[in-house]
């Protein structure tokens, strides 16, 4: 394995603790703040925008099959804030919010701003802690359930597949430790799912709408177990390239891992500092990253050295 590190340029600062980063075609980047609880387009120029108030934690994000974007809302978290890693104010979650009153999977209109409420449960069962969405080709998402620490307990996790327009929801994998960042395949056959507190990362056949195929005990989940962390490393979201490595975003040792298709663990990129928490593709020929440094508030771009894999919408050039 390769270790290295990031050389990064800073895109812009002062974001309240930015997540789910977007790469769009008009060259802006949109992020969430969990801690702002808003959606924010980031410009080339370091300029930020509000499009919208989500309340909560807004904590992943993707573009939909209809321009819009859909928003992993975990319902918000208790912070901390301290002045550590040469850095004044540095924030971290701590737990779950003091107002919490839910977890949610939201959908902005990105002309008006407009939000709304798609899912809160599943056949009854609260949605406890989204963290990470990603669409399909037929234009339903994937997402992560992380769930939710709270005193002495934490939630089991889950994984859902669900409809865009708010119709239809399944529950597709329980249960999961912290489940985090979800991603699919070249060819759509493999779902990949980060956890973060195991440090491990987890694939599934998918063998139809809402459904993976799963292996027998001992996996705990019925995964195929493809990758884990080196050292004391917690996994968070990821973003694929196209030719089918999975690029995980790490915290505590701070970076990106890089997993080939087969399991071995590719390349460590050292990032600045302990939460680097997720990673897009876009730009020319998709070989600029886009990574959320969110201790520090950062949204950095780095040249990476081999294309990204497209989206949904960069594949159906979305530009709203």
């Amino acid at each position: 394995m390769q270790e290295r590190k990031l050389d990064y340029r800073v895109v812009t600062e002062g974001l309240l603790f930015p997540e789910g980063p977007i790469a769009m075609d008009d060259g802006s980047v949109l992020v969430v703040e969990i801690k702002g609880g808003r959606l924010i387009r980031v410009w080339p120029d370091a300029r930020k925008q509000v499009v919208a108030e989500l309340g909560g934690g807004p904590n992943g994000a993707a573009i939909g099959p209809d321009g819009a974007c859909y928003v992993a809302n975990n319902g918000g978290f208790h912070w901390l804030t301290e002045d550590i890693f040469d850095t004044r104010g540095y924030m971290r979650p701590h737990g779950r919010a003091h107002d919490y009153a839910g977890g949610s999977i939201q959908r902005v209109d990105l002309e008006t701003g407009e939000v709304t409420t798609l899912y809160t449960h599943c056949d009854g069962v609260p949605i406890n802690g989204p963290n990470d969405i990603v669409f399909d080709a037929n234009g339903d998402m994937w997402f992560t359930d992380h769930g939710k620490t709270y005193g002495r307990v934490m939630d089991s996790g889950a994984v859902y597949h669900a409809a865009a327009d708010g119709s239809w929801i399944r529950q597709a994998i329980f249960p999961m430790v912290t489940p985090n960042g979800a991603g699919l395949s070249p060819d759509e056959r493999t779902l990949y799912v980060s956890e973060t507190e195991t440090g491990r990362l987890w694939r599934w056949p998918i063998s139809g709408r809402g459904e993976v195929s799963k292996q027998a005990w001992p996996s705990p989940n019925g995964g195929i177990l493809h990758g884990q962390a080196t050292g004391y490393q917690r996994f968070d979201s990821m973003a694929l390239e196209a030719n089918g490595n999975i690029c995980v975003a790490t915290l505590v040792t701070g970076g990106i891992s890089v997993f080939s298709p087969e399991g071995e663990k590719l390349e460590y990129w050292q990032g600045p500092e302990p939460y680097c928490t997720n990673i897009c593709f876009g730009g020319p020929a998709m070989k600029t990253a886009w990574i959320t440094v969110s201790g520090r508030g950062l949204l950095i771009a780095v040249d990476w050295p081999r294309p990204g894999l497209p989206l949904l919408h960069q594949r159906m050039g979305v530009t709203a």
